[in-house]
């Protein structure tokens, strides 16, 4: 006699190890986010009450500014204006801090020749260098996106650098036993073990670029968000002003969110956990 048992299914678990699908705890995400917005925009508004429009404009008062900006194409053109110097300055940060740091880590000559460049000029704040800049390279884009390189690679190059020294060494004195070149350890030991601090550098280089941004188009740019700011200022217009800083804030919070997702598509397999 052959006796048949019927399995009773296990309802899918989330990280948590909570019975539930992906879907309730999305939404419960979600329902979080929108919970601490309203929050937000009360505490906002109760401040905007208390010293009044002269001195904070509220939320509806920030709206009614945006659209007007909008309206005229000035906030769309200081968007993208700050918007193409940010990321070409820190995508030439990540492009060139990364393998510096990857030298620095490694070969221990390189990091004794470098190391005193990089402690000296990363302790000087770009907002030191925007009138050199601008005396140097102009008032035109190379000044801004020179300012955000130079905000940007001491960031990664020193994150990158303290992830390879971070490498375990049994892994790479392992791979080296078994034959594998220096070049191999790098491609398969080192590099891999380093992508989660490259991607925390080019993450905290991304915020420092908003805040280089703003100190740079204040000095020498007719277009963007910094000089949208400065310009409300010289107006009286602080509407305006919490237009920029507003905008400021969600596309700092978009890029990177947007960074996130193309790292954990992208490298998720080297531990990229964000």
């Amino acid at each position: 006699m052959t006796i048949t048992t019927t399995e009773t299914p296990t309802p899918a678990r989330t990280r948590s190890g909570r019975p539930g699908g992906t879907g309730a705890q999305g939404l419960r995400t979600l329902a979080l986010y929108a919970l601490a917005i309203l929050v937000g925009l009360g505490v906002w508004q109760l401040v905007a009450v208390k010293y009044g429009p002269s001195l904070v404009a509220s939320p509806s008062e920030t709206l009614s500014a945006a659209r007007e900006l909008a309206s005229d194409g000035t906030l769309g053109n200081s968007v993208i204006a700050s918007s193409r110097r940010i990321l070409i300055g820190w995508g030439l940060g990540v492009v060139v801090g990364a393998p510096v740091g990857l030298l620095i880590g490694q070969i221990r000559i390189v990091r004794q020749l470098l190391e005193p460049y990089i402690e000296f000029f990363r302790f000087i704040p770009p907002v030191a260098f925007v009138t050199l800049a601008v005396v140097w390279l102009g008032i035109g884009e190379t000044s801004k996106v020179v300012l955000i390189f130079y905000t940007a690679v001491f960031i990664v190059t020193l994150n990158t650098s303290a992830g390879v020294m971070a490498v375990n060494e049994s892994k790479l004195r392992a791979a080296a036993s078994l034959g594998a070149s220096r070049r191999q350890i790098l491609q398969r030991v080192v590099l891999p073990s380093t992508v989660p601090y490259i991607l925390t550098g080019a993450r905290l280089a991304m915020g420092n670029s908003f805040l280089t941004i703003v100190s740079a188009e204040i000095v020498a740019a007719q277009v963007g968000l910094g000089s949208l700011i400065w310009t409300s200022r010289n107006y009286g217009r602080i509407d305006w002003v919490f237009v920029g800083i507003t905008t400021l804030g969600i596309l700092g919070l978009v890029y990177d969110r947007i960074l996130r997702v193309i790292a954990m598509r992208v490298l998720y397999k080297y531990g990229a956990k964000v």
